[in-house]
């Protein structure tokens, strides 16, 4: 049994039927989640799709870490294909009871997986150049995408390891077990995910010199954003369906 199912009782809804297609490892992740006014992520989500809120409010959301066993079931890693780091902007999404993410932008060094992904899994990728630099425990992103929108961000875990609880803002930002993507024919599909409870951990970071969110006619403002960290979880995913 993969490591990504031994724990499903934490799931909101059951396994799907079929055995799971992909996995990988996400790694050395950070969650900033910024507030954003409902109508400003309403206009870049299609329909069905409903934004998702907590309390009345929605949150926009880069993500920086480093993919690593990315692999097609039941093939093993492939050296300068299976490991590379990526930036996510998202935000949430939910249909039918199914909360999940709604990616506008994902960066990535390598042209293989931006392929594959933008073709099997119909996502936004992007290719980038991307540094990344550990030293000690804080992790230094800098991106910048061919089409020329950047972002530097450096962050570092700040507490102890814990679990969201359930009900709370934290669960609510990071417990989701689906993406939504559209085709380019304009299908709407749901690709279902599994995993672990998240490993969180406070975070320390700074982001500086970002474009990418105004590449989507966005602007935060207000309060700095709510910053959480994890180490490494194991995921595995099956192939989209039509939603």
């Amino acid at each position: 049994m993969h490591h990504a199912l031994e724990r499903t009782a934490h799931r909101p809804w059951p396994l799907p039927a079929g055995p799971w297609v992909w996995r990988q490892s996400w790694e050395d992740l950070l969650f900033a989640h910024w507030l954003v006014p409902i109508e400003a992520v309403r206009r870049l989500v299609p329909q069905p799709l409903v934004v998702d809120t907590f309390e009345g409010q929605t949150y926009l959301a880069l993500v920086p870490f480093r993919m690593s066993g990315v692999m097609r079931r039941p093939f093993p890693d492939v050296p300068g294909l299976s490991a590379f780091p990526e930036v996510n902007v998202r935000v949430y999404v939910t249909l039918d009871g199914k909360p999940g993410v709604w990616f506008l932008s994902l960066d990535a060094t390598n042209p293989l997986a931006v392929w594959a992904a933008r073709t099997f899994f119909h996502l936004p990728y992007h290719r980038a150049r991307i540094s990344l630099d550990v030293e000690g425990k804080r992790i230094r992103y800098d991106s910048t995408r061919l089409d020329g929108a950047h972002v530097h961000v450096s962050y570092e875990p700040a507490g102890e390891v814990y679990e969201a609880t359930a009900g709370s803002l934290e669960h609510w930002l990071t417990e989701r077990y689906c993406l939504y993507a559209r085709s380019s024919t304009g299908t709407l599909y749901r690709c279902e995910v599994q995993h672990a409870p998240w490993p969180l951990q406070a975070a320390r970071a700074s982001v500086d010199d970002n474009t990418l969110f105004a590449a989507h006619g966005l602007l935060v403002e207000g309060p700095p954003p709510l910053l959480h960290f994890s180490r490494r979880i194991d995921v595995v995913m099956w192939s989209p369906r039509a939603a």
